[in-house]
């Protein structure tokens, strides 16, 4: 049985295109979309982290126009998903709320899109989180990527999603759907390659 696997989608501490440590907007897509992949593959849970108070009520209001709101009447399944999300200050702050939920500290996964020394496949990660019993929470960045002191706090670094071009910009929510399928996916489709 996979342990609860929680998802944070960080607007600050991340970097810009020059690596200056920024805070980022809030994007509808990304709260509809990572929620969405997340209840698709079973998380319990899904973190918008911003230090900016107005943001955080912007994640509120979207969430509560699909559940109770005209959202909520229209497109059912969008409330389901939307019920995964909160919305907190900081990264500690989504660890704090895992650990008082689960009484054991999260094992966090950070990502990144640019390779680096020492990080963990997704097979390796996969047999990890479904062999250990304490909650899991997975790591996203916006702008540029995750600011170092992130990584400072991660027990591991999960491999960056490569494809065969010299491109490599997707969008944090399709790469969320892609690392959710890795891990969590179903384990016989992927053995046989579908």
């Amino acid at each position: 049985m996979m342990p609860s696997v929680y998802c944070a989608l960080v607007h600050y501490p991340v970097v810009d295109r020059t690596g200056e440590v920024v805070t980022t907007a809030v994007t509808n897509l990304d709260v509809h979309d990572i929620a969405r992949s997340a209840r698709t593959y079973g998380l319990s849970g899904y973190f918008v982290v911003t230090p900016i108070e107005a943001q955080r009520r912007i994640v509120s209001r979207i969430r509560s126009h699909f559940d109770g709101g005209k959202g909520a009447r229209r497109v059912p399944k969008r409330g389901e998903a939307l019920r995964l999300v909160e919305e907190v200050e900081s990264l500690e702050a989504a660890c704090a709320h895992v650990e008082r939920t689960h009484s054991a500290e999260p094992t966090v996964y950070a990502t990144t899109a640019r390779r680096q020394p020492g990080m963990v496949s997704f097979e390796d990660a996969r047999a990890r989180i479904a062999s250990n019993d304490r909650p899991v929470l997975i790591v996203l960045g916006t702008g540029h990527g995750l600011a170092d002191s992130v990584y400072a706090v991660a027990h591991h670094v999960l491999e960056s999603i490569q494809a065969n071009a010299d491109y490599n910009h997707l969008s944090v929510r399709a790469a969320a759907a892609i690392m959710f399928d890795r891990l969590f996916g179903d384990s016989e489709a992927l053995a046989l390659g579908k």
